[in-house]
């Protein structure tokens, strides 16, 4: 044990003689004549108590005054303990809440163990320090910023729930970390995970940054794809499980269709890493069939994640997506797209569309309309400016390659599968745009894919024509055109009805559509916004089916039907890190972990004990005060029964 302020204990030198005097010291009384020698002997022991500098007697007052100021002087001098924790007086606390926190290895969560590590990080800030709260995984959230009130801190923690939208990414929460302690002095930076996350290369933060491993276990098997495709005489159920732990397993897969249980499978699994890690069933299944359920069943040796144990698929089969090409004509584009299930795609060589008969998503190859229709749209080689982005000229000859955004991170959903080095480019338009779009493949300085969100609708532009690029030869072009038709529609394309969790779910509406309901898996039903001929819904963020209803004049007239599955790899594997690896101004390139640094001061307990002892004291000194009154209440009691 140490002391913050030893020179408390001074008071000890100071107080505790004064509270001693007052016990030695005479008292003067007045003296008084008695009628009996029998009360002799009590006045001489009189005397002898007020004679001054007499050796002390046994007095429980004196005892709690001295205890009284011993704690006092202790609780001053600010005692603490050494525990793994941190020392500085601005703390930056980063808690991962992405699905891999839910893992129950740590009982009764990872999560919850991470928010009990951070209330005892908070529990080490010297008085007057303040914290900063963030939340990653998925949306990253401030939740308390640069606060010294305590409670908020508390509520900032308590608040953090799991989110399976995303992994957790550190890129955003570093960087605000780096801004704020560039700004405060003596700061920490301290991430609460169990390594599951993407550590950026390019930042180095101006404070030290501890991590603190949350997790023990690697033992986990999940559902990590499903899908329900169309055949000539049904359905054909896909069905694959991956386990991730260190060890053989063996579970049992239970499929169920339409609720109702269709067959049961023994799996058996090797270790992670092993041919046999991964197990597939197929089987085929009624066409009538609308929603397909895989479980696992509870594993008696122990699995982890239970989030990742079930997985839904939903038939396509009537939920086409409608699209229509505007421009010259395009071989390349019309026979990717007849590759797609559930696609169906129109031909116009004239740019005048109307917004009445506007599909879910318009393909301009070439050519721009004076006027932009609704729902999304994909501009190929535009040829003059929009309201979205400006044409400032042509690159001959661009060398293509995935921005760099892309290639420190996890390639976004456009680029799954894909590779662009590989592909040669004759000329492109050379693009200028806003912050809405977000560049993909770039080529001498000139976006060449770039995607985002303008106005409620999703808007993807490619600035080569097809017949200018040898892109159409290569395998990567039909994966192309799927990603982006999975983008601008989702559920649809390869991957149909399938959606990420947190990723919206957008449905192309008919004009005379009045509301749009969302049934949710847990069965709340809700209403989703109507914006440029499509309906989104953007509180996606629970796994299992929902169901899309489109209503006219209170009556149900479409419906489709989409799965949210927690198909990630990154976070099904669930074997927690001991470091990671996080640059630091200082030249360190890991984060510290187990150093005893932090500062548990007990000083709030010895005031709690010195209250107890003041009131104890209290209630010694009133001791005969007490008595008569608990003599007089029981007399008055007693009076009352008698006279009742």
């Amino acid at each position: 044990m140490s002391f913050l302020t030893p020179l408390a204990f001074l008071s000890l030198l100071v107080v505790g003689p004064l509270i001693v005097a007052m016990y030695l010291l005479k008292l003067r009384r007045e003296e008084q004549r008695v009628s009996s020698t029998f009360l002799w002997q009590r006045m001489v022991r009189d005397v002898e108590a007020n004679a001054p500098w007499q050796r002390l007697r046994r007095n429980w007052l004196l005892f709690l005054q001295l205890l009284l100021l011993l704690l006092l002087a202790i609780a001053l001098a600010r005692p603490f303990f050494l525990t793994t924790g941190i020392s500085g007086r601005n703390l930056i606390i980063i808690i991962d809440r992405s699905a891999s926190m839910a893992a129950t290895d740590v009982p009764p969560s990872r999560l919850e163990a991470a928010r009990r590590q951070a209330q005892t990080l908070v529990d080490q800030l010297p008085e007057g320090g303040r914290a900063t709260i963030i939340a990653i995984g998925g949306q990253m959230e401030v939740l308390a910023a640069s606060t010294t009130d305590r409670r908020q801190m508390y509520d900032a923690i308590r608040s953090v729930t799991l989110n399976v939208g995303g992994r957790g990414d550190l890129s955003q929460a570093l960087a605000l970390a780096a801004a704020l302690a560039a700004r405060e002095p003596d700061s920490e930076v301290a991430i609460i995970s169990d390594g599951n996350v993407e550590v950026p290369a390019d930042i180095r933060v101006p404070a030290t940054v501890r991590y603190f491993p949350v997790g023990q276990r690697t033992e986990n098997v999940a559902i990590s794809a499903m899908a329900m495709q169309p055949g000539l005489a049904g359905q054909t159920l896909f069905v694959q499980a991956t386990s991730y732990g260190s060890a053989p397993v063996s579970r049992r897969l239970n499929l169920y269709l339409d609720g109702a249980l269709f067959n049961a499978y023994d799996l058996n699994f090797g270790p992670d890493g092993a041919a046999d890690a991964v197990q597939t069933v197929i089987v085929d299944i009624p066409a009538q069939v609308r929603v397909a359920e895989a479980r696992l069943s509870p594993a008696p040796d122990g699995d982890f994640l239970p989030s990742d144990d079930r997985a839904w698929a939903v038939s396509a089969a009537g939920a086409g997506v409608e699209v229509r090409i505007v421009g010259p004509g395009n071989r390349f584009l019309e026979t990717a797209l007849a590759l797609l299930p559930g696609i169906t795609a129109t031909k116009t060589t004239t740019t005048t569309v109307s917004d009445d008969a506007a599909p879910q998503i318009t393909i301009f190859d070439r050519v721009v309309p004076d006027a932009l229709p609704t729902g999304n749209l994909l501009f190929i080689a535009p040829m003059r400016s929009t309201a979205f982005f400006s044409v400032t000229g042509i690159v001959d000859f661009p060398l293509l390659r995935p921005a760099p955004i892309v290639i420190e991170g996890q390639a976004p959903p456009l680029l799954r599968n894909v590779s662009v080095s590989e592909v040669n480019v004759l000329r492109a338009m050379r693009l200028e745009t806003g912050i809405w779009a977000r560049t993909l493949v770039e080529g001498d300085g000139s976006p060449m894919l770039l995607a985002g969100e303008r106005e409620g609708r999703r808007i993807v532009v490619l600035a080569f024509a097809l017949q200018d690029s040898d892109l159409p030869l290569q395998i990567a072009f039909p994966l192309l055109i799927s990603n982006i038709i999975g983008y601008l529609a989702p559920g649809s394309g390869l991957e149909a009805s399938q959606i990420a969790p947190g990723q919206p779910l957008v449905v192309a509406v008919d004009p005379a559509v009045t509301a749009v309901r969302v049934v949710r898996p847990d069965g709340r039903v809700d209403t989703a916004p109507i914006q440029g001929g499509q309906a989104i819904y953007a509180d996606a963020d629970a796994l299992g089916p929902y169901l899309i209803e489109q209503v006219r004049d209170n009556q149900v007239f479409g419906q489709r039907h989409f799965a949210i599955n927690l198909f990630m790899p990154e976070e099904s594997r669930i074997a927690p890190a001991n470091e990671l690896s996080v640059p630091q101004v200082s030249g360190l390139q890991q984060a510290v972990t187990r150093e005893q640094v932090g500062r548990q001061e007990v000083w709030r307990w010895l005031a709690a004990a010195a209250i107890l002892i003041v009131v104890i004291e209290w209630l010694v000194y009133q001791r005969s005060s007490l008595a008569y009154v608990r003599q007089r209440f029981r007399l008055a009691l007693t009076a009352r029964r008698r006279s009742t």
